[in-house]
């Protein structure tokens, strides 16, 4: 777990275990209240019994909020949890009557407390999102740091070389190199005339 995600499941984790923990003992007309509001999104509910959906809600919330805030649990693992979690608060309050205003998003009084659970949908793709870059970054870096072997690098300079050998010249740089050539061989004739001359003096 990064740094960097400690608040964030500190925080959800702390609050969701809270609530968790508080509907352990919910009475059943508390339960039944609940179960009703659920139904909207969730018919199924309703085949429970009230008493066993209280015991199943806390029991979830207990759940998600020990992911949370548990160490080892991979932060990406602990986002999808909390995803659903929310996905599913979210969907309650979008389908239940009176607590959305007629454009169907903005809250009521009645529904500006569920509308608050949107803060663990953001960190919930938080959690995720951040995993991905993390590991693109990862693969990034390890593409950098690859080294290129020393018998690699020896072929690449030695076909180097070859290719500046068959490099072709313009012609008039041809030229001028001839030219160059014939100049120094002169030179070098007329100096070893003069070098013969000298040594037949002295040798006289």
């Amino acid at each position: 777990m990064r740094i960097s995600h400690i608040p964030l499941r500190l925080a959800s984790g702390a609050y969701i275990l809270n609530s968790g923990l508080g509907k352990r003992n919910l009475d059943e007309e508390s339960a039944a209240g609940l179960q009703q509001m659920a139904s909207n999104a969730f018919p199924q509910v309703l085949d429970l019994d009230s008493a066993r959906f209280g015991k199943l809600l806390s029991a979830a919330e207990i759940t998600v909020g020990l992911t949370l805030l548990m160490p080892f649990i991979p932060s990406r693992l602990a986002g999808l949890v909390l995803g659903a979690f929310s996905g599913g608060m979210l969907t309650m309050y979008a389908k239940t009557p009176g607590l959305t205003e007629a454009d169907g998003v903005r809250p009521t009084a009645q529904g500006t407390p569920l509308a608050k659970d949107v803060w663990m949908a953001g960190i919930a793709a938080s959690l995720i999102l951040d995993r991905k870059n993390r590991t693109k970054i990862k693969e990034v870096t390890k593409i950098k740091e690859v080294k290129v072997p020393a018998p690699v690098k020896a072929g690449a300079a030695a076909a180097a070389v070859k290719a500046a050998k068959k490099a072709t010249l313009p012609a008039p740089v041809k030229a001028g190199a001839a030219a160059v050539t014939v100049k120094a061989a002169k030179k070098a004739k007329e100096s070893r005339k003069s070098k013969d001359r000298r040594a037949g003096r002295k040798s006289k």
